[in-house]
């Protein structure tokens, strides 16, 4: 497959430190950060590479000529700057077919193999890379459907009173090459600020990709020092889905946010104090923060599909403003005893993902190549610790919420640990590791 890198940026926010050089010319462990992205393609087998520049381009250009590669690289410069889709657009003739662009200021190990084998089996004409963020209330965000279609674009800034899904465009991406059929020649235009919801709203299929491999912009200082610490300590190889990752299952009610008995409304949502403070040492660990909830409250007509997610944007919204993050969110809708008014009755089952049950952490297995045997579930019912024992994962019970006690002797569960909320879980997570 083919690719562009668009590496046009004069980095002005670095240029204290780093003066006029280009900002993919900014080096991480010793190394160009365009140069860590071009042995990435060239190790997924990437042909025809094209390198889009404009700020000092003859410093890139000296660096590919003294590199040796068979994978076709070619250096572009821009005479007059396009944006990102108008420069693309202007090299359409190089580009039949799929191709993988990628923002030529973002640090990343990348499974892009996995990448467009998920483009293809969707049959986009995009399909963008995305991933939570700890800034979600400065951040364009992305809304997307279960199955993994893009719904909505949310530029900042964002509406007041409103709550979104904390999901980013991560700087990659998997186009169509008759995406640039949709571009005007000689216009200048951005992908995701002009064209990606321009072919929303006229029914173009663009799907999200959703992962926690290591992707990180370096584009300022601060971001630059992150990257550089995670390229020393490892933490960037450790992130490659080539390793299998470590997590920390956590119960929603009782654990995160107070529980309130059945939660149908956004109002309801109020987070245990910590829990934002707790959530974020996981985002600064390798472990994986991942959400499993039995949310019988659909099944019961009591709250639709779309009213969950609202309430679980809230969370992630909550979450977001202390600079915390999910990785991902796993929630059973259905419940075992029909029978009542206003029930949502296809959803009255017995099914493999409702606690006790195993299905949504096998689908966490799946979609993050998790190591359970090193992994924790935290959370306040015998629902969650019976599930973390059958799932081979060690349990840690908090006493908020049910304190993982029930109505009679059959509801009762004894866990691994047994800590008084998420924070002293958490502390006991990071200390035993």
């Amino acid at each position: 497959m083919k690719a562009v890198i668009l590496a046009g940026g004069k980095g002005t926010r670095m240029a204290s430190r780093f003066g006029d050089l280009p900002k993919p010319m900014i080096m991480v462990g010793g190394i160009a950060v365009l140069e860590h992205q071009l042995r990435l393609l060239e190790r997924y087998g990437c042909k025809g590479i094209i390198i889009l520049t404009e700020h000092r381009s003859e410093v890139i250009e000296e660096h590919v000529s003294s590199r040796a590669s068979a994978a076709g690289i070619t250096v572009i410069r821009e005479k007059n700057p396009l944006g990102t889709a108008g420069a693309v657009k202007a090299v359409q003739g190089a580009l039949a077919g799929d191709f993988i662009l990628i923002y030529g200021d973002v640090m990343m190990d990348l499974d892009l193999g996995r990448l467009v084998e998920f483009h293809r089996a969707g049959a986009a004409i995009a399909t963008l890379v995305v991933h939570p963020n700890d800034h979600p209330f400065d951040s364009d965000l992305v809304e997307c459907a279960a199955d993994g279609s893009v719904t909505a674009f949310h530029p900042k800034p964002h509406d007041d009173g409103k709550f979104y899904p904390n999901l980013v465009s991560a700087g990659v991406c998997v186009l169509s090459g008759s995406i640039l059929d949709h571009i005007a020649d000689g216009n200048k235009l951005d992908f995701g600020r002009d064209v990606f919801p321009a072919l929303l709203l006229s029914g173009g299929k663009i799907c999200c990709y959703r992962t926690a491999e290591y992707l990180k912009d370096m584009g300022t200082p601060e971001r630059l020092e992150e990257v550089e610490r995670d390229w020393r300590t490892g933490k960037i190889a450790r992130l490659s889905r080539a390793h299998r990752r470590k997590a920390v299952f956590l119960d929603r009610d009782g654990v995160i946010v107070r529980e309130r008995g059945h939660i149908s409304d956004p109002d309801m949502l109020e987070l245990v104090p910590g829990a934002g403070a707790a959530i974020r040492k996981l985002n600064d660990s390798d472990y994986l923060a991942v959400v499993v909830t039995n949310q019988p409250v659909v099944a019961r007509g009591e709250c639709t599909l779309g009213g969950l997610s609202l309430i679980h944007n809230k969370l992630e919204t909550l979450l977001g403003r202390e600079r915390a993050k999910l990785d991902a969110i796993y929630f059973c809708p259905h419940h075992p005893d029909s029978g009542y008014p206003g029930e949502v009755v296809e959803l009255k089952k017995r099914c493999q993902c409702r606690k006790p049950g195993t299905g949504m952490i096998r689908r966490a297995v799946e979609d993050f190549n998790i190591d359970l045997a090193a992994s924790f579930i935290i959370g306040d019912s015998f629902r969650d610790i019976e599930c973390g024992k059958s799932a081979g994962i060690r349990t840690i019970g908090v006493r908020t919420g049910a304190g993982c006690m029930g109505g009679d002797a059959r509801s009762v569960a004894v866990p691994d640990v047994m800590c008084d909320d998420i924070s002293a879980a958490v502390e006991h997570v990071l200390r035993v590791r």
